[in-house]
């Protein structure tokens, strides 16, 4: 198992809780900027369950 928190090639699904704050962008291509503690959100554009990776 890795524990590894290393935020390349690393996706978050919808609901799940952001560890770090910033700017993530949805597999839609569309940029949130999402602070600690929040709950990454459902897709902007169609609003289902999607998958969110790091800005950076």
């Amino acid at each position: 198992m890795n524990n590894t928190e290393n935020s390349a090639n690393t996706s978050y699904r919808t609901g799940e809780i952001v560890k770090h704050a910033g700017i993530y962008i949805s597999k839609s291509g569309k940029e949130n900027k999402l602070q600690e503690g929040e709950k990454f959100p459902a897709c902007p554009i169609s609003g289902n369950e999607t998958t969110w990776s790091a800005a950076n």
